[in-house]
């Protein structure tokens, strides 16, 4: 009976979450309730659905769950002796970053930086097993997947614009490092105290600049304009990588067709990302240990220019363990570092810039909207407002008027 009434209580806390539309399907609910999975809704997005499989709920599952999920809460991470950007987070160190093997650099959708530190914490035996996310038995699809190979390593690189709940692979438990969405590792370092390594150490977090969850229908959209149908089969799907920004590519028996990265993402995927991502206040990763990001080139109004070129990463060291695998990466040739100051990413990020700076203008138009956002502690999101006092205003304006016109839809309930 306790274990029912603990499920009764999970319900709730997830319906609401549902209801608000800030359930971004990052799976955490499917550690603390085995008889709950992620389902694809109507709207491409990933819900918890129940399975009709039984078992035991975890003690305290609700307070959990309302503690940790990104739909809830989302603390900032603040570690002592950090230092501080406005909106680039906390860090002990930022760099310039490429993979020193060329082959993973164009692999990777941005130098490969991650995908490097991947094969190097495998090679050293710093983890026998990385819970991340990368293509499945069907292309089209995202899933969780679990690498323990160089190889496995390589075959992951490269960016996957889709929903996918890293969260929701059985073996994060038992991962040594997690590379999920800034999101998932803000959960993930929620639970710290529960996932553990099996010596008994948390798992070494990486993540990514996010700019949010693209619908599963946006790719399948992207895949129509190339004219692959729906029924035909696909041999291979990369959204970004093999060169750098890399175009979104696909191979089916007809052969090999793609566009721009600015053609997939600026006009079909970006456009289509959940609203949940819409009200983030860390797409730059601040929970992780180490975070990468693209270190584009600038015009001369400062903004991104996707030209192809040689992949180029930005890596910020989080926290003092992050310090310390970058620089051991570094030391054993797995990467190539060259510092930087944080206001040079900041320069060519303005889509994360402006995010973080018209945030609280965004949530206070999503409330007085009737559409309350998750809890956000320890951003200082209203000194940002303070300081750009118009732009939150016309934020706020924007989104309160958006909401009336056409609210977010959202999913089932569990």
């Amino acid at each position: 009976m306790t274990s029912e009434r603990e499920r009764q209580k999970l319900d709730t806390a997830i319906r609401d979450v549902v209801q608000r539309n800030a359930c971004i399907g990052c799976g955490l609910c499917t550690r603390l309730d085995p008889s709950l999975e992620l389902k694809l809704d109507a709207d491409g997005f990933l819900r918890p659905h129940r399975t009709g499989a039984t078992g035991e709920v975890s003690p305290g599952a609700a307070r959990t769950f309302e503690q940790a999920c990104p739909g809830c809460r989302v603390d900032a991470v603040r570690p002592a002796r950090s230092r501080r950007h406005a909106t680039m987070g906390s860090y002990f160190g930022v760099w310039e970053a490429w993979a020193s093997d060329e082959t993973v650099r164009r692999r990777g959708s941005s130098g490969g930086a991650l995908t490097a530190l991947h094969r190097w914490l495998l090679d050293t035996g710093r983890a026998s097993a990385i819970a991340s996310a990368s293509t499945g038995s069907e292309p089209r699809r995202t899933v969780p997947v679990t690498i323990m190979t160089k190889e496995a390593a390589l075959a992951a690189a490269g960016s996957r614009y889709a929903p996918v709940g890293v969260l929701s692979n059985p073996n994060v438990v038992s991962s040594d490092a997690i590379t999920a969405k800034p999101c998932e590792i803000s959960a993930i370092r929620s639970l710290a105290a529960s996932v553990t390594t099996e010596g008994g150490d948390e798992p070494l977090l990486l993540s990514f600049f996010c700019a949010g969850t693209p619908s599963q229908l946006a790719t399948d959209e992207l895949l129509a304009r190339l004219g692959v149908p729906a029924d035909e089969p696909v041999d291979e799907l990369w959204y970004r990588g093999r060169g750098w920004p890399g175009r979104f590519t696909v191979r089916a028996a007809r052969g090999e067709s793609s566009m721009s990265y600015d053609e997939s993402w600026g006009g079909v995927l970006g456009p289509s990302t959940h609203w949940r991502c819409k009200l983030c206040p860390d797409g730059v990763g601040e929970s992780a240990d180490v975070v990468a990001a693209d270190y584009w080139r600038a015009d001369e109004r400062g903004y991104p220019v996707f030209t192809e070129g040689p992949g180029s990463s930005a890596l910020i060291a989080r926290t003092e363990r992050g310090l310390e695998a970058v620089r051991a990466a570094a030391a054993a040739g797995a990467i190539v570092v060259r510092p930087i100051r944080m206001s040079a990413l900041a320069n060519v990020q303005p889509l994360q810039r402006n995010r973080r700076t018209s945030l609280f203008g965004r949530l206070v138009g999503s409330r007085l909207a009737g559409v309350p956002g998750p809890r956000y502690r320890g951003f200082r999101l209203w000194a940002l407002a303070l300081a750009h006092p118009r732009l939150n205003l016309r934020a706020a304006r924007g989104t309160r008027a958006r909401l009336r016109r056409r609210p977010p839809a959202p999913g089932s309930a569990p």
